[in-house]
Protein backbone atom coordinates (compact mmCIF):
# COMPACT_ATOMS: atom_id res chain seq x y z
CA UNK A 1 0.00 0.00 0.00
CA UNK A 2 1.14 3.50 -0.46
CA UNK A 3 1.57 6.34 1.90
CA UNK A 4 -1.22 8.45 2.17
CA UNK A 5 -0.33 12.38 1.21
CA UNK A 6 -0.93 15.20 2.68
CA UNK A 7 -2.03 13.43 6.39
CA UNK A 8 -2.80 16.15 9.15
CA UNK A 9 -2.75 16.04 12.94
CA UNK A 10 -4.93 18.10 14.75
CA UNK A 11 -7.05 18.28 18.35
CA UNK A 12 -10.36 16.24 18.38
CA UNK A 13 -13.72 17.76 18.51
CA UNK A 14 -16.74 16.72 19.61
CA UNK A 15 -17.60 15.50 15.49
CA UNK A 16 -14.91 13.22 15.55
CA UNK A 17 -16.24 11.31 18.50
CA UNK A 18 -18.26 8.32 16.79
CA UNK A 19 -15.29 7.93 14.10
CA UNK A 20 -13.03 7.41 17.25
CA UNK A 21 -15.27 4.88 18.62
CA UNK A 22 -15.81 2.97 15.70
CA UNK A 23 -11.82 2.94 15.16
CA UNK A 24 -11.77 1.73 19.03
CA UNK A 25 -14.09 -1.22 18.14
CA UNK A 26 -12.22 -2.17 15.26
CA UNK A 27 -11.08 -5.11 16.30
CA UNK A 28 -11.45 -7.70 18.95
CA UNK A 29 -10.56 -6.60 21.69
CA UNK A 30 -11.92 -2.99 20.78
CA UNK A 31 -15.23 -4.96 19.46
CA UNK A 32 -15.92 -6.70 22.85
CA UNK A 33 -15.52 -3.38 24.75
CA UNK A 34 -17.45 -0.85 22.77
CA UNK A 35 -20.95 0.15 22.12
CA UNK A 36 -21.57 0.81 18.76
CA UNK A 37 -25.05 2.69 18.92
CA UNK A 38 -26.83 5.32 17.36
CA UNK A 39 -26.60 7.67 18.99
CA UNK A 40 -23.44 7.05 20.54
CA UNK A 41 -24.11 6.35 24.67
CA UNK A 42 -23.38 9.58 26.24
CA UNK A 43 -20.61 8.17 28.56
CA UNK A 44 -18.65 9.10 25.19
CA UNK A 45 -19.35 12.60 25.05
CA UNK A 46 -18.81 13.02 28.98
CA UNK A 47 -15.24 11.03 28.61
CA UNK A 48 -14.57 13.52 25.46
CA UNK A 49 -15.67 16.48 27.54
CA UNK A 50 -13.16 15.28 30.27
CA UNK A 51 -9.98 15.20 28.56
CA UNK A 52 -11.07 18.41 26.85
CA UNK A 53 -10.89 20.42 29.82
CA UNK A 54 -7.58 18.67 31.23
CA UNK A 55 -4.42 20.39 30.50
CA UNK A 56 -2.01 17.28 30.71
CA UNK A 57 -4.16 14.67 27.48
CA UNK A 58 -4.13 15.58 24.42
CA UNK A 59 -6.54 13.04 22.11
CA UNK A 60 -5.79 13.53 18.28
CA UNK A 61 -6.89 12.62 15.26
CA UNK A 62 -5.22 11.93 11.85
CA UNK A 63 -6.54 13.79 9.27
CA UNK A 64 -6.12 12.66 5.17
CA UNK A 65 -6.03 15.35 2.49
CA UNK A 66 -9.96 14.73 1.60
CA UNK A 67 -10.81 15.78 5.70
CA UNK A 68 -11.81 12.17 7.10
CA UNK A 69 -10.01 11.20 10.09
CA UNK A 70 -7.86 7.81 9.69
CA UNK A 71 -6.28 7.25 12.86
CA UNK A 72 -6.27 8.47 16.29
CA UNK A 73 -4.08 8.63 19.32
CA UNK A 74 -4.38 10.16 23.13
CA UNK A 75 -1.06 11.50 24.84
CA UNK A 76 -1.30 12.00 28.34
CA UNK A 77 1.72 13.92 30.23
CA UNK A 78 2.18 12.61 33.15
CA UNK A 79 4.35 14.73 36.41
CA UNK A 80 5.74 12.31 38.85
CA UNK A 81 8.68 12.63 41.83
CA UNK A 82 10.35 9.65 40.15
CA UNK A 83 13.75 10.04 38.03
CA UNK A 84 14.24 13.09 39.65
CA UNK A 85 10.96 14.95 39.24
CA UNK A 86 10.69 13.77 35.58
CA UNK A 87 7.28 13.63 33.62
CA UNK A 88 6.60 10.76 31.15
CA UNK A 89 4.74 10.69 28.51
CA UNK A 90 1.97 7.60 28.10
CA UNK A 91 0.73 7.16 24.94
CA UNK A 92 -2.87 5.35 24.91
CA UNK A 93 -5.27 4.45 21.97
CA UNK A 94 -3.46 4.64 18.85
CA UNK A 95 -5.81 3.41 16.06
CA UNK A 96 -5.54 3.42 12.32
CA UNK A 97 -8.79 2.76 10.08
CA UNK A 98 -8.86 -0.68 8.58
CA UNK A 99 -8.67 0.44 5.03
CA UNK A 100 -5.82 2.96 5.57
CA UNK A 101 -2.76 0.58 7.65
CA UNK A 102 0.02 0.07 6.84
CA UNK A 103 0.67 3.62 5.19
CA UNK A 104 2.66 5.16 7.57
CA UNK A 105 -0.52 6.46 9.85
CA UNK A 106 0.11 4.94 12.68
CA UNK A 107 3.80 6.16 12.50
CA UNK A 108 3.33 9.79 12.44
CA UNK A 109 1.09 9.74 14.78
CA UNK A 110 3.44 8.33 17.19
CA UNK A 111 6.58 10.51 15.65
CA UNK A 112 4.09 13.27 16.75
CA UNK A 113 3.60 12.04 20.44
CA UNK A 114 6.94 11.45 21.28
CA UNK A 115 8.22 14.91 19.54
CA UNK A 116 5.03 16.65 21.76
CA UNK A 117 6.40 14.79 25.10
CA UNK A 118 10.19 15.77 24.18
CA UNK A 119 8.79 19.26 23.62
CA UNK A 120 6.76 19.45 27.07
CA UNK A 121 9.91 17.99 28.98
CA UNK A 122 9.38 14.48 29.39
CA UNK A 123 12.43 12.14 30.06
CA UNK A 124 10.46 9.02 28.88
CA UNK A 125 7.42 7.84 26.97
CA UNK A 126 5.61 4.52 27.69
CA UNK A 127 2.47 3.02 26.22
CA UNK A 128 0.95 -0.14 26.77
CA UNK A 129 -0.36 -2.61 24.25
CA UNK A 130 -2.38 -6.11 24.97
CA UNK A 131 -0.44 -9.07 24.75
CA UNK A 132 -2.29 -10.41 22.14
CA UNK A 133 -1.77 -7.93 19.80
CA UNK A 134 1.72 -9.31 18.45
CA UNK A 135 1.78 -7.07 15.41
CA UNK A 136 1.24 -3.61 17.17
CA UNK A 137 4.04 -5.17 19.54
CA UNK A 138 6.39 -5.35 16.38
CA UNK A 139 5.46 -1.98 14.84
CA UNK A 140 6.36 -0.43 18.47
CA UNK A 141 9.69 -1.94 18.55
CA UNK A 142 10.53 -1.08 15.38
CA UNK A 143 9.79 2.52 16.53
CA UNK A 144 11.92 2.13 19.23
CA UNK A 145 9.94 1.25 22.29
CA UNK A 146 11.63 -2.00 24.23
CA UNK A 147 10.01 -4.15 26.61
CA UNK A 148 10.58 -2.48 30.12
CA UNK A 149 7.35 -3.57 32.17
CA UNK A 150 5.31 -5.92 33.30
CA UNK A 151 1.66 -4.42 33.06
CA UNK A 152 -1.06 -5.68 35.63
CA UNK A 153 -4.71 -4.46 35.68
CA UNK A 154 -7.86 -4.21 38.09
CA UNK A 155 -10.90 -3.66 36.37
CA UNK A 156 -13.73 -2.58 37.97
Amino acid sequence: MTAISKVTIRRVCREDVAVIVGMLADDPLGGARERIEDPLPQSYYTAFETVERDPNIQLVVAEDGDGAVVGCLQLCILPGLSSQGASRGLIEDVRVASHCRSRGIGELLVQWALGEARGKGCKLVELLTHHTRVDAQRFYERLGFARSHVGMTVRF
